[in-house]
């Protein structure tokens, strides 16, 4: 990973041949991070400035970008590099001071532990603003410079029992924000992540655990986010006049495996920017910022529910099962519960969906995918929760004679949701065949439920790019049965839904608790299915599922146990959220949370009772409780838990 450096190109030639070869706990590190950080690389043109023996470039080709470019000033690096990619990039040899690429060419660049051996920093940044374009992406990453001095840490390898020293320059983090902002770059993220367990192993491995131990306080590794901007933005910023929310003293969660301490800076309901630097350090924030602190929190993305019906919120479970399919649930229900049914009903349809959207709001839920007819209500500017509009469905195979017209006038771009072998007989697994001969299976084609699914319709549905959406305690209380951890993972896309609590055990948080503590998913996949592989299923193009600038500002705040996020929300429950923003609004605040707040953000958030936990919420709560009390009495009940008037607390 060379450049034009204190340290000559043969250097790194000697060094090619043990690179791979030596574990190091800073590039797991980097490697763990970095690759969280990383935007969706598809019809992206990508250079890794100082590629090195390609471990990043191998990493980079998997995610499909238009093209990509490897640079390296070390012949022996790129012919390793080779190795790795194959005709997957391009290699070529020059510095990062005098790149050998076209002027305005790329659209993002990845430069890994190169920056300390340049000898000219300047020149570095006058290179990637030639090389890139407008809006391109740069990622720096690096050995901490205060943790390298701090502790003296050194570059060096052993090749045939020779150590060679590697000479470095330790450029401050601020001297080179301040460079790459000196040519047209501005600074959306940057954090400096800690050493962690599995690092430590490492350490451990080569009886080096003294070096932790004098080190795993301090940040070890820095990664910086540039974007070169564009003159729109720049328009933007010299206009800049609305509130800017500054969230600070919490960990947030970059993917899965990975969070840190990090400050993020909302605007104009999009993240704006992330940083672990202190606000007095550098740039101050504008006037208009109002602090809130979440010490003791995890951040994460706002969950995506990709199946509900919102106007059964208050619904009881109704049915004895098990059935055969779905229509044999609902002719049984209306037949013995016609009255239960019939009084819901007389509830208004828009103070039902208000709560549909509440039961998902207190559990961290911020999108949901409503599959049935959108109300004027449902997409009101001050609906707490934000409905999917932009797709096409149908109810399924044999309720809905509209189908083929329905999927035919869904424009190619957008999702198509549908209910599909929800059932357990023959018919159910005949459906996904009979859609499939229908010309209704293709990749924009989304099933609800497949329980019927067996290995050979599963081979179909990978074949045909379709994507499924499991509502796994709908299914155990209609049918006693549920998809199993085996199939589900065979299934190329598979995301996940609450349904509607007439059939399922409470809210999303309790499919996922059963996903993985009946079906045994595991914890990863489960964080995937409720935020970024949702968000890609549904064709969601804001950000959505990500905690990233420029994403739309949806997020949770959960109390932080110490995990990662993904074994945070496998065991999350309701009442650990702590607060909801949904694009940089404040819906959901607990009390810890709202008495922090200042009276311009608790403004129109009324209290809740939910099973003994209050919250509060931007709804008009006295009135939807009065809506729905004159007809289902006192006794409410939100996805099975009881809501009350916070004055009966």
């Amino acid at each position: 990973m060379t450049a034009t450096a204190t340290s000559s190109p043969e250097v790194f030639d000697t060094w090619s041949h043990v690179y791979d070869e030596q574990p190091n706990p800073l590039l797991m590190l980097e490697e763990r991070f970095l690759s969280e950080m990383l935007p969706d690389l598809n019809g992206l043109h990508v250079l890794d400035a100082g590629c090195g023996t390609g471990r990043w470039l191998k990493l980079l080709a998997s995610r499909h970008p238009a093209s990509l470019l490897g640079v390296d000033s070390s012949t022996q690096m790129l012919d390793h590099a080779a190795t790795k990619t194959g005709s997957n990039a391009t290699l070529r040899l020059g510095t990062c001071t005098a790149l050998p690429v076209q002027d305005g060419s790329i659209d993002l660049v990845v430069s890994s532990f190169v920056v300390s051996y340049l000898e000219n920093l300047q020149n570095f940044a006058q290179e990637i603003n030639r090389v890139t374009r407008p809006g391109a992406s740069v990622f720096l990453a690096d050995m901490h410079p205060e943790t390298a001095i701090t502790c003296n840490w050194t570059r060096s390898f052993k090749y045939n029992g020779t150590k060679e020293e590697l000479q470095t320059n330790t450029y401050p983090l601020q001297k080179i924000e301040t460079v790459f902002k000196s040519h047209g770059f501005e600074l959306i993220t940057r954090i400096e992540p800690h050493f962690e367990t599995i690092e430590k192993k490492i350490f451990e491995e080569n009886q080096k655990l003294e070096l932790y131990k004098a080190s795993h306080k301090l940040p070890a590794i820095y990664i910086l986010q540039l974007q070169k901007k564009s003159l729109e933005e720049k328009v933007l910023d010299s206009n800049r006049s609305n509130p800017i929310l500054n969230l600070t003293g919490a960990r947030y969660a970059l993917g899965p495996k990975a969070a840190t301490t990090a400050s993020l800076r909302i605007e104009r309901g999009h993240i704006h920017s992330i940083s672990s630097k202190p606000s007095t350090d550098g740039d101050p924030l504008p006037l208009s910022t109002t602090v809130v602190p979440l010490s003791g929190c995890l951040l994460l993305p706002g969950l995506i529910n990709a199946h509900d019906h919102l106007e059964f919120g208050l619904f009881p479970n109704l049915g004895a099962g098990p059935y055969l399919n779905s229509a044999e649930w609902a002719k049984d229900i209306h037949r013995t519960h016609a009255a239960i049914i019939s009084c819901h009903r007389r509830v208004p349809k828009s103070t039902r969906v208000w709560w549909g959207a509440i039961r998902n709001l207190l559990c961290g839920v911020t999108t949901v995918c409503h599959h049935n007819p959108l109300s004027r209500e449902l997409l009101a500017p001050n609906f707490p929760i934000r409905v999917l509009s932009r797709f096409g469905w149908a109810h399924s195979l044999t309720m809905d004679p509209n189908l083929l017209h329905n999927f035919d006038h869904t424009p190619p771009n957008l999702p198509f949701v549908i209910h599909a072998a929800e059932g357990v007989d023959a018919a159910s697994a005949q459906e996904i065949f009979d859609l499939d001969r229908m010309q209704i299976l293709n990749d924009r084609t989304v099933l609800v439920h497949g329980l019927a699914l067996d290995k050979k319709a599963v081979s179909l549905l990978n074949q045909r790019h379709s994507s499924l959406v499991i509502c796994p305690t709908s299914n155990q209380f209609l049918f006693h049965h549920a998809l199993s951890s085996t199939l589900i993972k065979s299934i190329n896309a598979v995301v996940l839904g609450s349904d509607s609590p007439l059939t399922s055990s409470g809210d999303l948080l309790s499919e996922i608790a059963f996903s993985h503590n009946q079906i045994g998913l595991d914890e990863s996949s489960l964080y995937a299915m409720v935020t970024s592989r949702s968000a890609s299923v549904l064709r969601l193009r804001n950000g959505e599922g990500y905690l990233r600038p420029r994403s739309v500002a949806d997020l949770v705040a959960v109390r932080d146990k110490g995990l990662s996020p993904a074994a945070t929300v496998a065991q999350l429950t309701f009442d650990q959220i702590e607060l909801v923003v949904l694009r940089g609004c404040v819906q959901l605040a607990s009390d810890t949370i709202h008495e922090s707040l200042p009276q311009s953000l608790r403004s129109g958030l009324e209290p809740l009772i939910i099973d003994g936990h209050r919250r509060w919420l931007r709804a008009s709560v006295d009135d939807l409780l009065a809506q729905a009390r004159k007809i289902l009495g006192k006794d409410l009940r939100l996805g099975g838990k009881r809501v009350e008037h916070a004055s009966a607390a």
